[in-house]
């Protein structure tokens, strides 16, 4: 299970999905709807609660996934689903900025944006053990 260099990757990204709720994405200015008035604020996954449920998604699920490596084919299967789900995540963090009256992107986003890398090194991981399996299948 650890040995296999995916169980690793998938590892990193879930510590990632859960450091997002500390590390901002986006820092800017956003108007006050009471008082007009334009107040700091740093977007991070604890800021909206669809974010949150995506940070906490792509976590668990992640976590989940290490310990699916008896089926590769499920492994593979929530691995691409993780692996959409961190492209939507994205999406949604990039509409959430489009929100801010003024601001910019923080260096802490590259924590949001190495999500999809490191799921796609552990589904091609992954994908590299059910291949070399059925090699070893057909010499048989």
């Amino acid at each position: 299970m650890i040995q296999r260099i995916q169980s690793l990757w998938l590892l990193i990204a879930g510590i990632l999905s859960f450091a997002t709720f500390r590390l901002s994405y986006f820092s800017g200015n956003k108007l006050d709807a009471a008082t007009n008035e334009k107040v700091f604020i740093s977007l991070n996954a604890s800021q909206h609660i669809v974010l949150m449920i995506l940070a906490v998604a792509i976590a668990v699920a992640s976590w989940v996934a290490i310990f699916l490596y008896k089926d590769r084919k499920r492994q593979l299967l929530v691995t691409g689903i993780i692996l959409g789900v961190t492209l939507i995540n994205i999406a949604f963090y990039h509409h959430q900025s489009g929100q801010f009256v003024e601001g910019k992107m923080d260096l802490t986003s590259i924590a949001i944006f190495s999500l999809p890398v490191f799921v796609g090194l552990a589904f091609r991981g992954i994908w590299k053990d059910e291949q070399l399996v059925k090699s070893a299948d057909r010499l048989r």
